[in-house]
């Protein structure tokens, strides 16, 4: 993933995370990942890879799609 792309991804897992109220930790217990993976894709520290987007995907139930698709959220 290209930066802009990581970083606007990072974004959009954030807003949608504080959306539901949710804690990184909760996210991350959902998604089935560590909670410092959440941390380094929210503040753009690391790229995200495929398996991880649809991790996520699937806790924040969207297809990975979705939150790549940015023209619906302003960021």
């Amino acid at each position: 993933m290209n930066k802009s792309l990581s970083k606007k991804f990072g974004m959009r897992v954030r807003f949608e995370r504080m959306k539901r109220d949710w804690s990184q930790e909760q996210l991350a217990d959902l998604a089935g990942i560590g909670r410092t993976t959440i941390t380094s894709i929210e503040r753009n520290i690391s790229s995200p890879t495929l398996d991880i987007v649809e991790k996520i995907s699937k806790a924040l139930e969207y297809e990975p799609y979705q939150l790549l698709k940015f023209n619906d959220l302003e960021i």
